[in-house]
């Protein structure tokens, strides 16, 4: 890896600790390090309309994009929980990790034990919805 995982890891905590999961308590967070050294955190945020609710990866990935970053400007992602095995991402994650990431990029999924696993985003959504269909 070309990038300092455990700082990466660290990152995805500290989002975590930022967490609004009042109903739930499923705190999630998520560090995307940019290939200039900055990071973009994002976290889930809840509301008593569970539709109205975002996930951490989500909101990363929308920052970034507010901020006039692209795929081509992200180097890794990390996503992680207070779980026992290392956090994926839900079903609408993964389409929109799938769009707004290029397929290359380094996923670390891990957990509050900082267990890891790193993975691309085609080894979670293999037969993906795409632009032709």
């Amino acid at each position: 890896m070309d990038f300092d995982i455990e700082r990466l890891i660290d990152m995805a905590l500290l989002a975590k600790s930022n967490s609004y999961a009042p109903y739930s308590k499923f705190k999630v967070g998520c560090a995307i390090l940019l290939n200039n050294g900055n990071y973009i955190l994002g976290t889930n945020i809840e509301n008593k309309s569970y539709s109205l609710t975002i996930c951490a990866e989500r909101s990363a990935l929308f920052s970034l994009y507010s901020q006039g970053y692209t795929k081509s400007d992200i180097k890794a992602i990390c996503i992680t929980a207070n779980t026992e095995e290392v956090i994926t991402p839900c079903g609408a994650c993964r389409e929109v990790l799938k769009e707004l990431i290029l397929e290359d990029t380094p996923i670390v999924l891990t957990n509050h034990l900082r267990y890891r696993e790193i993975v691309k985003i085609n080894d979670l959504l293999p037969l993906s919805f795409k632009l032709e269909n």
